[in-house]
C-alpha cells in the first residue's frame, strides 16, 4: 500500500494521510513509521506484503533502473544478476558499532558509541536521505510467525534489492504485521542506502544501478532494541534481519532472556537404524558452512538434511533440552567455492528463483563464478561489467559474491524448519580454517571443556569481512562480529547454560582444513566430513570408541569408519596430531588473548587453560601412533 508524502524540499516530509488509511491500527508502528518518514524525507511510503506481485513489481523495477540483470529465462528462469559498488562488497567491521548504555557492556572486542552522541550523528546523516526515492516498509518474521522461539521486526527502506531480499530471507509481509497488529513485540531497524535523488535546496541528480555512500554506519542498540544502517546496500549491511538482528541484537536478548542466537548451521542426521540426531555447528563466513549444510554422505545408510546454514536461535524447552530454529528462511551464500563438485545440492537448489550478485555473467545469460565448473569459460562479463577471459590474471565473481534463495528450494531441506518449537540439540560443533594443530576432531570432555573449546576459535580470515585473507585471527564461538555484548560475558552466559538445563549437548570441535607440509589438504573434506559426523552421532548414543589427549577425546581407529577412503596412513596420523611445543605456543596466544577481557573473563576460562597445559605436560597421548588406538 502506497501513502503520498507531501513536502517542500527545503522542510520535512508530512503525512497526509490518516492513521486508519494505512494497513495497521497499531499506534506504535504508525508513529515509528511516520516519525522515520519525516527524518528521511522520502516522496512516498510503500508497505510491503511480501506477496509474488510485489517481488514481480520490484524486480521489474530495478531491472528497468538497471539494478538488477534479468538472467536467461530457459537456462536460469525467474533469476537476477546484481552488481554492487566496487566499495560495498562486505561487512563493514570498522564501522559496525555497539551503543550500549555502558561502555563495559560493549567489550574490548566491538565498536563502542556513546548512544546520545551516536543518535545524533545518526540523526544528521539520515535526514533528507530519502529525498527523491520510495521508503518500504518491511514486517518480518525471523521464525515461523508466533513460535515460541521467534522474533518479530520491521525494517523501513529505500533500497528495493533490500526488500525482496528480506522477502526471500525472512517470513516478511502481512502474516507478520499481522502478529504485530495483535500486540507482539518488535524490533525497530531502519536502513537507507545514503543516496538521496533530490538535495535540500531541491536540486535533482540521477540515479545510479547500485546506490550507496562512502560514509557507513551499521548501529545497534541493545537496550532498546534498534539497529540504525546508513550507506551500503549490501548483505547483512542491508537485510537488517540478519547479523544485525538474529546475531547482534538477538544475543543480548538472549543473554537477557536466558537463551543463545548464534552463528551456527542446523542439521538433522538420520543413521542407517533410523535415529534422528540434531547438530548446531559454529564456524566463520565462508569457511564452508553451506558445504556441511547440505552434505553429501559417502556412507552408507546416512541421511544429513539441511535446517539451516548460517544462525540457529537455542531456547531451553519446558523439559530443559535446548532446542533450536533456523530463523531465517533462505540461503545467503557464498558463490565461489560452490560447485557441482563440491555441493551439488547448492547447485540444483541455485536453478531457478535466484538473485544472484557479483558474480559473472556468461555470454548466453547465465552466470559463473570460480569453483562452479572445473574450466572457465573463454569470455565473460566480471563481477564489475568488465570484459573478462582466464589470461585477465583477476577473478572473474568477487571472492565474496553471493546468492540469495529461498530455503524451500534446497533438495536437502527438512521439514523441520518449520517446527515453531525446534529441534533438540544432541550436540554442538565448533571449527574454524585451520592449516595445522587442530586436530579433525574432538570431543570436550564436559560442558565447561566445550566453551573453553569454543571461545578458542581461532581461523583463517575469509574475504567475508574486512581484514587480510589468509591472517589467523581469533573468533570465538566464530561471533566475534557478531555479539551483541562484551565477549567476557558472553562466555559466562555460555557457562550458565549447564544451570538452565538438565540435558546438556556434547560438545566438539572440527577441522577439515589441516595441511600437510607440502601444503595438501590432508582430509578430503566434503561428503567425506559424513565419517567424522558420524563418529560425532555415535558418541551421543554412547557407541563409538575413543581415546583420551590434552585436547579432548578423539576417534579410536576403529571408531572411525575408514572403508574405502584413500587417505595415506600418515595424512592420518598427521589429522590427530597433537604438537606440545605449538599447543604450548597456541595456549600462549590464548592467553594474551583472554587478558583483553580483564577481570570479567570467568575463572573456568583460566582454568581450563591450565588444564590443557598439564595434560601437554604429561605427554603420555603420544606413547601410540593414532592406528594403534582400538577400543577397549
Amino acid at each position: 500500500m502506497t501513502i503520498e508524502l507531501t513536502r517542500d524540499v527545503t522542510g520535512p516530509a508530512t503525512d497526509t494521510l490518516s492513521l486508519t488509511a494505512a494497513p495497521t491500527t497499531d499506534a506504535a508502528l504508525l508513529a515509528w513509521v511516520r516519525g522515520t518518514a519525516e527524518l528521511t524525507q522520502p516522496d512516498e511510503v510503500v508497505w510491503c506484503d511480501g506477496s509474488p506481485a510485489e517481488f514481480e513489481r520490484l524486480t521489474d523495477l530495478m531491472v528497468a533502473t538497471g539494478t538488477l540483470i534479468r538472467l536467461d529465462p530457459v537456462l536460469r528462469p525467474n533469476s537476477f544478476l546484481a552488481r554492487s559498488a566496487p566499495t560495498d562488497v562486505a561487512r563493514v567491521e570498522s564501522r559496525t558499532f555497539i551503543a550500549s548504555h555502558r561502555r563495559e557492556d560493549a567489550g574490548p572486542t566491538n565498536n563502542w558509541r556513546e548512544p546520545g552522541a551516536l543518535r545524533e550523528e545518526l540523526h544528521g546523516v539520515f535526514a533528507g536521505s530519502m529525498r527523491g526515492r520510495t521508503m518500504y516498509v518491511v514486517p518480518f518474521s525471523m521464525g515461523p510467525v508466533g513460535g515460541p522461539i521467534s522474533q518479530l521486526g520491521v525494517q523501513v527502506t529505500d533500497s528495493p534489492y533490500a526488500v525482496v531480499s528480506m522477502g526471500v530471507m525472512t517470513r516478511m509481509g502481512a502474516q507478520a504485521l499481522a502478529a504485530i497488529e495483535a500486540g507482539a513485540p518488535w524490533v525497530p531497524a531502519v536502513h537507507s542506502v545514503g543516496f538521496p535523488l533530490v538535495d535540500a535546496i531541491g536540486r535533482v541528480r540521477p540515479d545510479v544501478p547500485w546506490p550507496c555512500n562512502d560514509l557507513k554506519y551499521i548501529a545497534h542498540f541493545p537496550e532498546s532494541r534498534e539497529i540504525w544502517s546508513f550507506g551500503s546496500g549490501y548483505g547483512g549491511n542491508a537485510l537488517l534481519g540478519k547479523k544485525c538482528f538474529a546475531l547482534r541484537i538477538a544475543s543480548a536478548m538472549g543473554r537477557q532472556e536466558g537463551w543463545l542466537a548464534e552463528h551456527m548451521l542446523l542439521l538433522k542426521v538420520t543413521s542407517p537404524e533410523q535415529r534422528v540426531f540434531h547438530l548446531a555447528a559454529a564456524f566463520p563466513s565462508a569457511c564452508g558452512k553451506t558445504n556441511l549444510a547440505m552434505l553429501r554422505p559417502t556412507i552408507p545408510g546416512w541421511q544429513v538434511e539441511t535446517i539451516g546454514d548460517d544462525i540457529a536461535w537455542m531456547r531451553p524447552d519446558p523439559e530443559g533440552r535446548l532446542r533450536a530454529i533456523n530463523p531465517e528462511a533462505g540461503f545467503f551464500g557464498v558463490a565461489p567455492g560452490t560447485g557441482w563438485a563440491t555441493n551439488p545440492t547448492a547447485m540444483e537448489m541455485l536453478s531457478e528463483n535466484v538473485i544472484f550478485t557479483n558474480v559473472a555473467l556468461t555470454d548466453d545469460g547465465d552466470v559463473w563464478w570460480e569453483g562452479m565448473t572445473e574450466q572457465a569459460p573463454q569470455h565473460l562479463i566480471d563481477w564489475q561489467g568488465r570484459d573478462w577471459t582466464p589470461d585477465s590474471g583477476r577473478p572473474a565473481a568477487h571472492p565474496n559474491a553471493r546468492f540469495t534463495v529461498a530455503a524451500s528450494q534446497c533438495p536437502s531441506i527438512a521439514d523441520d524448519i518449520d517446527d515453531p518449537a525446534g529441534v533438540p540439540v544432541d550436540a554442538i560443533l565448533f571449527g574454524g580454517r585451520r592449516r595445522s594443530n587442530v586436530p579433525l576432531v574432538t570431543q570436550a570432555a564436559d560442558w565447561s571443556a566445550g566453551v573453553f573449546l569454543g571461545a578458542s576459535i581461532s581461523s583463517e580470515q575469509t574475504a567475508a569481512a574486512e581484514g587480510t585473507v589468509g591472517e589467523l585471527r581469533h573468533d570465538p564461538f566464530a561471533m566475534l562480529p557478531f555479539a551483541g555484548y562484551d565477549m567476557a560475558d558472553y562466555f559466562g552466559h555460555w557457562l550458565s547454560m549447564q544451570d538452565r538445563l538438565e540435558e546438556l549437548p556434547l560438545v566438539f570441535g572440527v577441522n577439515w582444513f589441516r595441511r600437510g607440509d607440502d601444503g595438501r589438504f590432508l582430509w578430503p573434506g566434503f561428503g567425506e566430513n559424513s565419517r567424522v559426523l558420524e563418529w560425532i552421532c555415535r558418541r551421543v548414543e554412547g557407541t563409538a570408541g575413543a581415546h583420551e589427549t590434552p585436547l579432548g577425546l578423539v576417534p579410536t581407529a576403529d571408531g572411525l569408519t575408514l572403508d574405502g577412503l584413500d587417505v595415506p596412513a600418515a595424512d592420518l596420523e598427521e589429522l590427530f596430531r597433537v604438537d606440545p611445543a605449538a599447543w604450548s605456543a597456541e595456549l600462549d596466544r590464548l592467553e594474551t588473548y583472554f587478558a583483553r577481557f580483564g577481570d570479567k573473563l570467568p575463572a573456568q576460562i583460566g582454568r581450563d587453560v591450565e588444564r590443557v597445559r598439564a595434560g601437554l605436560r604429561e605427554q603420555r597421548w603420544t606413547a601410540q601412533r593414532w592406528l594403534d588406538w582400538r577400543v577397549d
